[in-house]
């Protein structure tokens, strides 16, 4: 299992702060989040920057182990 961590538009999208999730990739962690929260949230992903415990995580076959934090930082507009 690893811990998902939802900012800003990603929380929007996700309805909630935080979850527990089994994948072993980022590939894979991106379709069962898509699947659990729907469309919305899968375009956020796309836009996305996965930090995999603090680094970006820009290839989808980054392996996820167990315990592991990702925290999902969409866009930020501002200035």
């Amino acid at each position: 299992m690893v811990t998902v961590r939802y900012f800003a538009g990603a929380k929007a999208a996700a309805g909630i702060g935080e979850e527990q999730v089994s994948a072993a990739d980022v590939a894979e962690l991106k379709t069962v989040l898509g699947q659990r929260h729907g469309p919305v949230l899968d375009k956020v992903l796309s836009a996305s920057t996965l930090l995999v415990d603090g680094l970006a995580a820009k290839d989808p076959a980054t392996v996820l182990p167990a315990g592991v934090t990702v925290e999902v930082l969409p866009p930020f507009a501002g200035g």
